[in-house]
């Protein structure tokens, strides 16, 4: 049965999967007809992202907000599997079509760059867009079923574009490892699920058992999740299980101690993957993590942010230190996206609307950013043929665009006013030194020590370390001395990649310039969740 329908959101999902079918049935060495179908339907897919984003009504989300209600634009609804309560329900509220936008972007500008990938073409673009299909997925997912199964379906195309086409020194290494690492993260979260859904429909009397999102909200409206979790103890369910959800979905997020998959795969991933990798495979943990966790399990929240936002501290001073260290270009950027993700859950833990509202925007400016860092690379790699930042230098000679691109890149990662990074970051740091809207529990902060307070000025150390890996980035590989002998031949980049740098750069001033262009809208989606936590 037909609820709603208007075939928006279905369609962006389903436009990168027909293009993925139909190149799969091009022979082999119609390569450049493989180029032009990947960037035709990405292309397509960004133009109806542009019209959900734009087309989202902020006012009648926040209308909803205020009657307590999590507002859903563009809906797909339709009755599937009516036994167990699984239904193809599609939406997005105020912070998943800014992620719709981000995917739609990394997706389009990634087939751009990969527009000289020679080795089997036909299957790296036709696997590219089903992991943007999948991607698409989790953040159009209202039925937390359907979330869960796009969620494990961009893993299994994640893997083998690595494996395959990613660097050989570590390609199978570094797959295999990124694949266990968020498997074993999404049966956790996944037991948790189950949990919120067999206890929200035992609590119905009816045996009403649903995996809709709006089923659950109304579940942990009623307290259904802060009663006992059984008869054997009185912890509630939200206490007991929130950890298990947060975390087994935070793995992909990045957050410390399990983020150490995270820039191995980014490395021996090849560019585009990167860019999807980092910029947007990474939002679907804390995405997932705030939807399922801190969203449905509000007492959970209260009680366990305050103690993870500590790893999330760790996430961005540790991080940004390990990237101060290294040598390969790739790894410095794989070590500096643990570090600003770690800014992303730290919003989230801040429990009040100002720093997750920055979490959101830091989510959309970090997945633009990391993309365009992983291009820049990709294109020094593939002229230079070593990422060693020691036998790199003078490449603003050769590659001008290429390093101003990744200079903006770099101010964008130290906050710099009038770009991304500070309409993002600002907001979480003021976020964290006003804490959350009401007291997480009685053992944590109080009036005689400002907790969170403290983690703000810890967590400014990154800002400070970022500043200083950037800059000692940008000095060595673009400017001094560009060594002809080792690079005699470097070509210049194509048309293709000016097209995708553009458009990445074009979204890191705009937000910068004019944040008003997403902030309401981000906000609108985070007022439900601060209510709920009883802001």
């Amino acid at each position: 049965m037909v609820i709603t329908f208007s075939g928006v959101l279905t369609g962006i999902l389903l436009v990168p999967v027909l293009g993925a079918v139909v190149i799969l049935l091009l022979p082999k060495e119609q390569k450049d007809a493989a180029r032009i179908i990947a960037a035709v339907t990405t292309g397509v897919a960004l133009l109806l992202a542009l019209g959900v984003f734009f087309g989202y009504d902020v006012s009648a989300a926040n209308a909803a907000a205020e009657r307590g209600e999590v507002y859903f634009a563009f809906e797909d609804h339709v009755k599937w599997i009516e036994s167990v309560g699984i239904s193809w329900h599609l939406g997005v509220d105020g912070i998943a079509a800014p992620m719709v936008l981000l995917t739609a972007l990394a997706g389009f500008t990634g087939v751009l760059i990969s527009w000289g990938i020679e080795d089997r073409t036909r299957e790296f673009m036709a696997f590219f867009l089903l992991l943007v299909a999948g991607v698409f997925g989790v953040f159009v997912a209202v039925d937390l079923f359907v979330l869960f199964f796009f969620y494990e379906l961009a893993i299994f195309p994640m893997y083998f574009l690595i494996v395959i086409w990613g660097w050989a020194k570590t390609r199978e290494y570094a797959a295999m490892k990124l694949t266990l690492y968020i498997l074993v993260g999404s049966v956790v979260a996944l037991v948790g699920l189950l949990v919120l859904y067999f206890k929200a429909g035992a609590a119905t009397g009816t045996g009403d058992y649903s995996f809709d999102f709006r089923a659950l909200h109304t579940a942990a409206q009623a307290g259904v999740f802060d009663q006992p979790f059984a008869d054997w103890t009185s912890v509630s369910t939200a206490r007991l299980w929130f950890p298990a959800i947060f975390i087994g979905f935070g793995v992909l997020a990045g957050v410390w101690p399990f983020h150490n998959w995270s820039p191995d795969g980014h490395v021996a991933a090849p560019t585009a993957v990167s860019m999807i990798h980092a910029g947007v495979l990474m939002k679907l943990g804390a995405f997932a993590a705030l939807r399922v966790g801190v969203q449905l399990l509000p007492d959970g929240a209260r009680a366990h942010l305050p103690w993870i936002i500590f790893l999330t501290l760790i996430n961005v001073v540790y991080g940004a230190l390990i990237a101060m260290r290294q040598r390969d270009f790739k790894y410095v950027i794989g070590f500096s996206s643990v570090s600003h993700m770690g800014l992303v859950s730290m919003g989230f833990a801040t429990m009040n609307i100002t720093g997750m509202t920055g979490a959101g925007l830091q989510m959309f400016s970090h997945g633009v950013m990391t993309a365009l860092f992983f291009a820049c690379v990709g294109m020094v790699y593939d002229r230079a043929h070593t990422r060693d930042i020691p036998s790199l230098g003078g490449f603003v000679q050769k590659l001008p665009l290429v390093a101003v691109a990744f200079i903006i890149g770099g101010f964008v990662s130290m906050g710099m006013p009038g770009l991304s990074g500070f309409v993002a970051e600002f907001p979480i740091f003021v976020g964290l030194w006003h804490g959350p809207v009401t007291e997480p529990v009685a053992t944590w902060p109080t009036d005689s020590f400002n907790y969170y307070g403290a983690i703000a000025i810890v967590a400014a150390l990154g800002i400070i370390i970022t500043a200083a890996y950037v800059l000692r980035v940008v000095g060595q590989v673009f400017f001094g001395e560009f060594d002809e002998e080792r690079f005699p031949a470097v070509s210049r980049i194509t048309v293709y990649d000016k097209i995708a740098l553009g458009i990445l750069i074009f979204w890191l001033v705009l937000l910068g310039v004019y944040p008003k262009v997403m902030a309401p809208m981000i906000e609108s989606g985070v007022k439900p969740i601060v209510s709920m936590l009883g802001g």
